[in-house]
């Protein structure tokens, strides 16, 4: 039984992209509380994540890192995967959580916010795959990757980033074939969990977010800890599930 405060060269390791803030610090704190040292990637929260390490390492010394990329740059992507590696020599879980989210109509849609889109939310997760799928199969790992229910529903001006997510959704079922039968990979498909940053207190947008809420069987928003159970879950518990996208969404998909 691991103490409190202790660590040990036996606990697993999680790396977890864009883990700094929101769904993605939710998902660090349920795998450190199951036992993990976590690997915190982040870009531009830094102080974020180097606070959320620093209250991972006061609870068990030693069991928090953080690892600063912009998934952008291809030269930072292709080092990504020996940082993470250098910290403690093993992995164990890779989850796939940083994402770009913002609306792309298509009148107005760039080239630019395309690759931003991509790179975030599909390109990151299939070349962090590639690196890091040795040291997986080593552990007998997992890869757990977030999309999102919109892939099948659609989303009006986000044309860009459901496609980002749909690509993510394609690469899960693949590499689980192609993995197998060593490392699992499966995705959790969030539904509405916490109202994108970006969105503003207006009449207009409060009649969409009851909107939404009406539409929701379970007759409210979900909670981040939904995503993070659900990740851990897949990763830890399910030893005999593997290309599968799980929805967590409160019964929206069914309306």
């Amino acid at each position: 039984m691991i103490q409190t405060g202790q660590v040990t060269d036996q606990q697993p390791v999680v790396f977890i992209t864009g883990a700094a803030r929101r769904i993605g610090a939710e998902i660090a704190n349920s795998f450190h509380q199951a036992g993990y040292r976590v690997i915190i990637h982040c870009h531009r929260s830094r102080h974020d994540a180097e606070a959320l390490a620093a209250q991972f390492n006061h609870m068990r010394a030693d069991s928090a890192a953080v690892v600063t990329a912009d998934l952008n740059d291809e030269s930072a992507l292709s080092k990504l995967g020996d940082d993470v590696l250098s910290i403690h020599q093993r992995l164990d879980v890779l989850v796939n959580n940083a994402s770009s989210f913002y609306p792309t109509p298509l009148a107005s849609l760039t080239q630019a916010q395309w690759l931003d889109l991509m790179n975030s939310n599909a390109r990151a997760g299939l070349f962090l795959s590639q690196q890091l799928a040795p040291a997986l199969t080593a552990r007998g790992g997992s890869i757990v990757s977030l999309t999102d229910i919109n892939v099948d529903r659609g989303m009006t001006d986000f044309s860009a980033y459901t496609m980002a997510k749909a690509a993510l959704g394609a690469m899960t079922r693949s590499l689980a074939r192609e993995l197998a039968p060593s490392v699992r990979v499966n995705a959790v498909s969030p539904g509405a969990i916490l109202w994108p940053e970006h969105t503003q207190n207006t009449p207009s947008q409060d009649a969409e977010q009851s909107r939404i809420l009406a539409g929701i069987p379970l007759s409210r928003l979900g909670r981040p800890t939904d995503i993070a159970d659900t990740v851990l879950f897949l990763a830890r518990d399910a030893s005999y599930i593997t290309g599968q996208i799980i929805r967590v969404d409160g019964g929206r998909a069914l309306s």
